[in-house]
């Protein structure tokens, strides 16, 4: 199955970038992900169900701890149940 997410860290800084964006942004790059997409509104990811629930767990875990207030997550089946699968 492969999963879509998508998620915005807050408070918002248009200015520079917070730390907990940072940090969330780090994640997401360095996880096995595809179709990365990193704006300062949104990001999106795509990839494996383990990989990105694997990657959701560090993104909240580590925005959290770099001072994130509020965290807006959605994840999407992208790929039809049984297609490749991990």
């Amino acid at each position: 199955m492969r999963l879509r997410v998508e998620f915005t860290t807050e408070p918002f800084d248009l200015d520079q970038a917070p730390a907990h964006a940072v940090v969330a942004r780090e994640v997401i790059e360095a996880a096995e992900l595809d179709a990365v997409d990193v704006g300062p509104f949104g990001n999106t990811a795509e990839g494996g169900a383990d990989t990105v629930l694997a990657a959701v767990d560090a993104l909240l875990r580590k925005s959290l701890q770099a001072g994130a207030t509020r965290i807006s997550l959605q994840v999407n089946v992208v790929g039809a149940a049984g297609e490749g699968a991990e």
